[in-house]
């Protein structure tokens, strides 16, 4: 498994991996049409925000998107394909995207997470702050604001952590 930078010709590629892993939850296709806009990416939006995938013998299993601001950064998108869910390929790409943002010199990763993903980056160290309305087809519904400290706010020894096939490594100080 490696992590490579998007090409802006891979932006059919993970459009159909983000619409795929969107449809894994149930949603009924009205929803993912009305999603469309948000589910497809565009050769531009990759050439102008940091975008990884995640690749084995040279095939597209996930990707991941961030938006740096600042001592801030977004995680804007972090899908992985149906079929590869919960074998690490989700905790490999928000690791990766952790390293990225804490060497661009962000404190805090936000993400506006999927209800059915709150629970994965909770189990990745973030926690809820707030939440934001979503209502779809008169249905109501609620997306889960999350955080990630990336940056302790003690002092004192570190430790530090390689992500393994990264060639990247970053500290905790917590």
């Amino acid at each position: 498994m490696i992590i490579r930078d998007a090409k802006p010709d891979d932006a059919v590629l993970l459009t159909m991996i983000a619409h795929a892993a969107k449809r894994s939850w149930g949603y009924p296709e009205s929803w993912i049409a009305a999603w469309s806009h948000m589910l497809t990416l565009r050769a531009e939006y990759l050439a102008q925000h940091p975008t990884f995938v995640a690749c084995e013998n040279e095939s597209a299993l996930g990707f991941a998107v961030i938006d740096l601001r600042g001592d801030l950064a977004s995680l804007e998108h972090l899908w992985v394909r149906p079929e590869r869910k919960r074998t690490g390929i989700g905790r490999l790409l928000f690791e990766y995207c952790e390293a990225f943002a804490r060497g661009a010199g962000v404190d805090i990763l936000m993400i506006e997470s999927d209800p059915h993903a709150e629970e994965f980056y909770r189990r990745m160290g973030a926690v809820r702050y707030d939440e934001r309305s979503a209502d779809i087809d008169g249905t109501k519904r609620t997306l889960p604001l999350l955080k990630k400290y990336l940056k302790s706010r003690r002092t004192g020894p570190g430790i530090c952590y390689s992500l393994s096939g990264l060639n990247s490594a970053w500290c905790y100080t917590g």
